[in-house]
């Protein structure tokens, strides 16, 4: 078994090696040139059609576009936030957290880009549902000769799902809520199983009203506990970002092998949290009711925004300020209990319970959102007569992930996390052109007055 363990460990490494991380990146600048330095210039924009309501626009989609982004952000906003920016700190440094929000901004072209082919060439399933992701922009804008590719992709979301869509999440939530609060395992994994079963057998329109509650609460409470820690520990905050800024640049950071250790880490720990390029978000956002794919694609970009320039950065923040208060060391903790240390040691007694708590809605969002691009890899596999079954075994591994030992099932989700990165990429650069043309057409539209 721990040849396995070292067999499969080995894998991982060299699916989210290098050469994936610098595809990931490149495309995203590729993205970038071509489109203009969209993401930049668009961004107001994206924000406004994200925040405010246009219910006198009637569209084709299942939900709002709200209701999209707040879906996708329950899959990515997870505890990558909360452990993955700590990971990547402790591995290469203050200075990863730089990299993060350098892979973030191109990342939010690649997102851009893969949600507006996800809303161009959605389908229309027997219930009258869309569906759409990159297993469909493949097929569709490609060419039948490429419907091995869209199998491959729609055959590792699937996989992944079972890991880090239920059963690792689960198992985080029922870690974190024994350790604080001494509920046992079982108990916590009935109650989860519980809440998830009810939102996720109600499909698309019921896990985005949930998420549209839980997001966004979720995510207020922890940027508002970290920012009274920043606020509080001021004199300390242009040291921080000047530590950030100062280890991204030195010898060990950018030089070494392949890639230095803090952009290495950065940049994997940046793109496993907003998930930019890896075809996830893209399911979502083609059940969005849009008048256009760009107007969508723009929306789903602010997710990487808010995601990692926003909530990463904070947790970012606060730990490169413990990090100063401890004498410049992380010492011996890594992951979510460095995080929980720091915002305890910083805000006595709160901080400890907002990391909890940010931990258990975080995991349990990311349930909910990983159940729909589950489903619709499935359905594209199996028909969507295998979309219920396929609710019933999601749900059922939830309560499976909160009682036993799941090292080798988060090496396989990870594994099959990155694979699915490969078929998505290939397809948006080979559909660049489509993601220019049509994006042109929108600011035509607009300029003209045919759209809002």
């Amino acid at each position: 078994m721990e040849n396995f363990t070292a067999l499969l460990d080995q894998i991982s490494g060299f699916v989210w090696g290098p050469p994936l991380l610098l595809l990931l990146v490149g495309t995203g600048l590729y993205l970038t040139l071509i489109l203009g330095f969209l993401q930049f210039r668009a961004l107001p924009f994206a924000l406004k059609q994200t925040f405010i309501s246009h219910k006198k626009h009637d569209h084709d989609g299942d939900v709002s576009h709200f209701g999209a982004l707040m879906t996708a952000l329950s899959a990515t906003i997870g505890t990558g936030n909360i452990a993955g920016v700590a990971t990547a700190m402790v591995a290469g440094g203050p200075g990863a957290v730089f990299w993060m929000w350098v892979t973030a901004l191109v990342g939010m072209a690649t997102k851009y880009a893969e949600s507006l082919l996800a809303v161009k060439y959605r389908t229309t399933n027997n219930k009258g549902e869309m569906s759409g992701g990159p297993m469909y922009f493949i097929e569709l804008g490609l060419g039948r000769n490429w419907k091995w590719l869209a199998i491959a992709f729609a055959l590792f979301g699937t996989l992944a799902s079972f890991g880090i869509g239920s059963s690792v999440q689960a198992n985080t939530v029922a870690d974190t809520i024994y350790a604080n609060f001494g509920i046992s395992k079982w108990q916590v994994g009935l109650a989860l199983t519980l809440f998830t079963a009810v939102v996720v057998l109600g499909g698309i329109k019921s896990i985005a009203q949930a998420s549209s509650v839980i997001v966004p609460i979720m995510a207020v409470v922890y940027i508002l506990g970290g920012m009274v820690i920043i606020v509080q520990h001021i004199d300390l905050v242009g040291q921080a970002f000047a530590l950030i800024i100062n280890e991204a640049f030195t010898a060990q950071s950018v030089g070494g092998a392949v890639l230095g250790t803090a952009v290495r880490y950065g940049v994997a720990r940046g793109l496993f949290s907003n998930e930019a390029g890896l075809g996830s978000a893209p399911i979502a956002a083609a059940a969005a009711k849009t008048d256009h794919p760009v107007r969508q694609a723009l929306v789903s970009m602010t997710g990487t925004f808010l995601d990692t320039i926003v909530v990463c950065s904070i947790t970012g923040l606060v730990l490169a300020i413990g990090y100063i208060h401890a004498g410049d060391s992380f010492g011996d903790l890594k992951g979510a209990a460095l995080t929980t240390l720091y915002f305890n040691n910083l805000m006595p007694n709160v901080g400890g319970f907002i990391v909890s708590f940010g931990i258990v809605f975080f995991a349990y969002s990311t349930i909910l959102g990983w159940c729909y691009y589950g489903e619709k890899c499935a359905a594209y596999l199996f028909g969507d007569k295998f979309v219920i079954p396929y609710r019933v075994i999601y749900t059922a591994t939830v309560m499976l992930g909160t009682v036993v030992t799941l090292d080798i099932v988060w090496t396989f989700a990870d594994i099959f996390n990155g694979l699915m990165a490969l078929p998505n990429l290939i397809a948006l650069l080979l559909l660049s052109k489509v993601v220019v043309s049509e994006t042109s057409d929108f600011i035509a539209r607009r300029k003209s007055g045919e759209l809002y």
